[in-house]
């Protein structure tokens, strides 16, 4: 699991606003992509406060606060778990939904530690058929090949959201629901699983885990 975590760092430093817009890309973005714009440019400005990044929990909350409004778990959760959904119970899915929500936000509040001399590019939308948008990124560093970075949006009464982010060709989505099916099989059960992520969440979030 935390190679999974690790691979998704790099979407962590896009959304925490680590990663600054080139000045071409700033300017005449559409909707969908404001939205990502925005969110980066409120974590950006509160994480110049490095008193502020050394509390973990206080980080945590305030990213939450920040990111969780632009990110449907209510979407996100069932395609991660995929068949494991249909046959859960509704206090199994909540539960799963708020502790992978907490995996996460977490996992992407850490990510920030690994910030170098990013900018980021936005490319033109794909605007699917109107309702569903792919926001396409490149992620540039000195030196190094440009990464991809998508986001799969869909437009909801509370506005664009966030269900899933591509990175190199590789899904969000995907590679969790292939890991959790993996970790149920070898649990034994979905509510082990929600176990093993509560525990790992509470370490985490009280200074003794990752």
């Amino acid at each position: 699991m935390q190679n999974l975590i690790k691979k998704y760092a790099l979407f962590a430093l896009v959304m925490l606003g680590l990663i600054p817009m080139t000045n071409a890309a700033a300017g005449g973005l559409q909707e969908p992509q404001q939205v990502i714009q925005n969110v980066s440019e409120q974590l950006r400005q509160r994480f110049q406060d490095k008193a502020f990044t050394r509390d973990f929990a206080q980080v945590t909350r305030f990213v939450d606060g920040v990111i969780y409004p632009h990110a449907d778990f209510d979407v996100i959760a069932p395609l991660v778990l995929g068949k494991h959904w249909k046959t859960a119970s509704l206090a199994e899915r909540e539960r799963f939904k708020n502790e992978f929500r907490t995996l996460l936000i977490r996992s992407y509040s850490r990510a920030f530690v690994e910030y170098a001399n990013w900018t980021l590019h936005f490319q033109p939308i794909d605007a699917g058929d109107g309702k569903k948008v792919v926001v396409k990124t490149e992620v540039l560093q000195p030196g190094q090949k440009p990464v991809q970075v998508n986001y799969r949006m869909f437009q909801g009464k509370g506005g664009w959201k966030v269900y899933d982010i591509i990175i190199e060709g590789v899904s969000l989505v995907t590679n969790y629901r292939s890991s959790f099916s993996e970790d149920i099989q070898k649990k034994g059960s979905l509510s082990a699983l929600n176990d093993s992520l509560a525990k790992r969440n509470a370490e985490a979030l009280s200074g003794k885990g990752s």
